[in-house]
C-alpha cells in the first residue's frame, strides 16, 4: 500500500480559501485551484480530513491525471495506473464521469472505457480469468475530463461531507451545512461573543456555530465509505475519533440564539439541536426578525433570509430587511452577516456593506453582505 496519496478536498466556488485553511490547520500543505484544494497525506490524513473539514464537499484520492484526446489514450493511460495499490481483488468500483470542453464529450463512453481498462489491469495483476465478482467494499471512481485533461479519483467520503447526521428534518430551502459553517468562519466569530440567527429555519447556522464554538469535529458521528476499505484499518479511525474527542471543548459556554417567524421551523430546529446534543445550549424561539432585542454587546448575527421568489413574498421580505436594517442602528457594536440573492439588498438595509463576498447557495448566485460592528469595551 502507498505511504502517501495525492488528495483533493473539493469545495463550492468561493470557499476554496476557507477549505485550504482548514487543511493547513490539520498540518498539510495545500495547492488551490477552482473548486479544489490539493494536498498530500497518508491513511491518517484521509480519516482526519473527513472528520474535521467543515466546509469541503468531499475528500478524494487523485489516482491519475493525463491528456486524453482519443478513447485509445484514455484506455491505455487508465490501464497503466497501479490500481492494485488501491483496489483489492473483490473491489466493487462503479465509475461516474463528467466532461467539459473536451474532445471526449460522451460521458457514458468514457465511463465504460475507464471501467474496462481497470478490469483489464485488475485481471492481469490478480491473475483472474473471466469476470471480477466485485463483491467487496465500494470504491467510487470518477473520470473527469476538462479541456482534454483526464483526472481519475476515488471518493473517500461517500455521502457528501455536508451530511453531518444531525439534521433529521428541514425546511423547503435548507442551507447546506458546509455553507453554514463557511458563513461562521468568514465572520471570525468566537464563543466569547453572543451569536444570533434571526431567520434560523431548521437551525443549521446556529448548530454549525455551536460545533465550531466547542471545537467538535463535524464528521464525528457519521460514517465514511473508506471505513469499509481493508487498508483503512479500524484502529486508524478509532485513533482519529479519539483525537477529535480529546480536542473537543464540551464545557465551553455558548450564547447562541436562533429565531424564526414559523413555529414549525422552530420546533424542527429544537429537534435537530437535541439530535446534536445542543438541546440545552442553543435557545430557539418563535419571533419576527424585527422583534430582535438585546442588552448584550459585540454580538454576531448571521442569517440567510428568504429570497422572496414567490408572488407576494418579495415585497414582504423586502420590508422585513428594510425594518431590520433600521433596527440594527440601535446596536452599533453588533456585526451583521446576511446571505441574500437580492441585488438591491444594501439599498433595502439602508447601508452599504463593509464588505461583500460572492457565494453560491446551491446553484443560486448570492452575496454575503457584511456589516462590521464598532468595537466596545466588552471583554
Amino acid at each position: 500500500m502507498m505511504s502517501k496519496f495525492q488528495l483533493v478536498a473539493t469545495a463550492a466556488m468561493g470557499l476554496e480559501a476557507i477549505v485550504a485553511q482548514e487543511v493547513q490547520d490539520l498540518g498539510y500543505e495545500t495547492r488551490v485551484e477552482n473548486g479544489k484544494v490539493y494536498f498530500e497525506g497518508d491513511e491518517t490524513a484521509i480519516a482526519r480530513c473527513n472528520l474535521w473539514l467543515r466546509v469541503a464537499d468531499r475528500v478524494k484520492i487523485v489516482v491519475g491525471e493525463f491528456p486524453a484526446y482519443t478513447f485509445d489514450q484514455l484506455f491505455e493511460s487508465t490501464k497503466a495506473i497501479n490500481w492494485e495499490n488501491y483496489l483489492p481483488v473483490d473491489a466493487n468500483f462503479p465509475v461516474s464521469g463528467k466532461s467539459v470542453k473536451s474532445k471526449l464529450y460522451s460521458v457514458p463512453d468514457c465511463q465504460a472505457i475507464v471501467k474496462k481498462a481497470i478490469v483489464e489491469r485488475m485481471k492481469f495483476h490478480y491473475k483472474r480469468l473471466g469476470f471480477l465478482d466485485e463483491s467487496g467494499a465500494v470504491y467510487k471512481i470518477e473520470i473527469s475530463i476538462l479541456k482534454d485533461v483526464a483526472t481519475l479519483t476515488i471518493d473517500t467520503s461517500g455521502t457528501g461531507l455536508h451530511k453531518r447526521g444531525y439534521r433529521q428534518h428541514q425546511g423547503e430551502a435548507p442551507l447546506k451545512e458546509t455553507l453554514a459553517a463557511a458563513l461562521v468562519k468568514i465572520s471570525k466569530w468566537n464563543p466569547n461573543r453572543p451569536f444570533v440567527d434571526v431567520f434560523c429555519g431548521s437551525g443549521t447556522i446556529p448548530l454549525e456555530a455551536a460545533m465550531i464554538g466547542q471545537n467538535i469535529a463535524p464528521g464525528y458521528n457519521r460514517e465514511f465509505i473508506s471505513e469499509e476499505w481493508p487498508w483503512m484499518k479500524a484502529k486508524l479511525w478509532e485513533d482519529a475519533r479519539n483525537e477529535a474527542d480529546d480536542l473537543a471543548n464540551y464545557d465551553q459556554h455558548l450564547e447562541i440564539i436562533g429565531s424564526d417567524i414559523d413555529h414549525k421551523m422552530v420546533a424542527i430546529s429544537q429537534e435537530n439541536a437535541l439530535e446534536t446534543g445542543f438541546g440545552d445550549l442553543i435557545t430557539f424561539k418563535q419571533m419576527q426578525a424585527t422583534d430582535f432585542t438585546t442588552r448584550l454587546t459585540d454580538g454576531v448575527i448571521i442569517s440567510n433570509p428568504p429570497y422572496g421568489e414567490r408572488i407576494g413574498e418579495k415585497e414582504e421580505i423586502e420590508k422585513v430587511i428594510r425594518d431590520f436594517g433600521t433596527l440594527m442602528n440601535q446596536y452599533p457594536t453588533w456585526s451583521v452577516y446576511m446571505l441574500s440573492s437580492m441585488e438591491n439588498f444594501e439599498e433595502l438595509y439602508g447601508k452599504k456593506a463593509t464588505k461583500k463576498r460572492k457565494l453560491f447557495n446551491g446553484f443560486i448566485r448570492t452575496d454575503l453582505y457584511q456589516y462590521w460592528g464598532q468595537k466596545s469595551n466588552r471583554e
